[in-house]
C-alpha cells in the first residue's frame, strides 16, 4: 500500500464548516487528491484534556463545542462511523506511552468536521481523534506524532487541525483578510522551518513574536504531530492567509505529489469571520 500523504490544516472560525472561500476550497482540493484513506485520525486543538487519549466508539457523536453562532452552524452533523480497531492500533504505535480508548466521552469536534465536511463530504470514511495531553511538552507531542507513522503505511490519514497564529483576545474584524506584522513574522519563521527541517519547530518558542502568536499551547500542538510525522522530509504550503488579524490560515501537505491545484473562483474570498459582536468563544481558553 503506497504511504499516506499527512497534512496540517489552519481551520479558523467555525464558520468555514459552511462557508465557502479559498481555505475550504483548498481542503476539498486536498481531500479530492489523496488515496481514499482507510480511515482518517485528527489531531485537533480541540480536545485539549488532561490525557492522552482516542475515541474508540462505532458512532461517534458530532460536538458542537462553541457558543454565539448561527444555527446554522448547530444543525451541522457529520456522521462519520468510528474505528475502534484503529484506535487499538494507535495505542499500539505510541506504546509505551499510555493511550486511553474513550467509547462515550467526546466525538467529533468542530476542528475536526469543520475541515473534514470540505476535504471528505460524504462522511463515509471512518474518523478517529488523538487528544492533546496539556500535561505534556512540546518534545512529547512530536515524538509522539513521529511514533504514529507506521500508520500512513496502513491507509490512515493524519490531519493536525489548529492554526500556526492564534490569538484570539488580539483579533480585528476590521482585518478580515489580513494579519498583524507580528501574525506575519511568526507565520513567516513556522513555514520557513517546514519546508526545510520540521523538527526543528520546537526552537520557536524562542521566537520574539511566540508570545502573541501562540497565547496557550492547543492550536499549535496538532502542527507538532506533522512536523514529528515528517522529521527530515520538507512539507509543502498548500495554503496561506490570514482572518481578523491574529489567526494565520496557513496548511502544510506531507508527501502529497502534485499539490492540488486549488480553483481560482476561491482566490478572492478570505477566511470566515466571527458573527459580529462576539468575544473571544474558543471553548479551551
Amino acid at each position: 500500500m503506497t504511504t499516506m500523504p499527512a497534512a496540517f490544516l489552519g481551520h479558523g472560525s467555525p464558520m468555514n464548516a459552511v462557508e465557502r472561500n479559498r481555505y475550504t476550497e483548498a481542503w476539498r482540493a486536498f481531500g479530492e487528491s489523496v488515496p481514499r484513506p482507510t480511515a482518517i485520525l485528527v489531531i485537533s486543538a480541540h480536545w485539549y484534556i488532561n490525557a492522552t487519549a482516542v475515541t474508540a466508539m462505532q458512532r461517534p457523536r458530532t460536538i458542537h463545542d462553541f457558543y454565539g453562532f448561527p444555527q446554522e452552524l448547530f444543525d451541522v452533523q457529520y456522521p462519520a462511523p468510528g474505528a475502534p480497531e484503529v484506535a487499538e492500533l494507535v495505542a499500539d504505535v505510541v506504546k509505551p506511552t499510555w493511550v486511553g480508548m474513550d467509547v462515550d466521552s467526546w466525538g467529533i469536534d468542530h476542528g475536526t468536521w469543520s475541515v473534514l465536511r470540505h476535504a471528505f463530504p460524504d462522511a463515509s470514511i471512518p474518523v478517529i481523534q488523538l487528544s492533546l495531553n496539556a500535561f505534556k511538552d512540546f518534545d512529547h507531542h512530536m515524538e509522539l506524532g513521529r511514533k504514529l507513522a507506521p500508520l500512513r503505511d496502513q491507509g490512515v490519514l493524519i490531519i493536525g487541525s489548529g492554526n500556526i497564529v492564534h490569538n484570539l483576545r488580539a483579533i480585528d474584524v476590521g482585518r478580515p483578510d489580513t494579519g498583524f506584522d507580528w501574525a506575519h513574522r511568526f507565520d513567516d519563521a513556522a513555514g520557513e522551518v517546514l519546508r526545510s527541517a520540521p523538527t526543528e519547530l520546537l526552537r520557536l518558542d524562542a521566537h520574539p513574536d511566540f508570545g502573541k502568536a501562540v497565547p496557550t499551547p492547543d492550536h499549535f500542538l496538532p502542527l507538532l504531530y506533522i512536523a514529528g510525522l515528517a522529521d527530515a522530509a520538507p512539507l509543502d504550503q498548500l495554503i496561506g492567509g490570514y482572518a481578523a488579524g491574529s489567526i494565520s490560515m496557513s496548511a502544510y501537505t506531507l508527501g502529497l505529489n502534485p499539490q492540488p491545484r486549488i480553483p481560482d473562483l476561491a482566490t478572492t474570498e478570505g477566511a470566515a469571520q466571527l458573527p459580529d459582536g462576539l468575544p473571544a468563544v474558543d471553548s479551551n481558553l
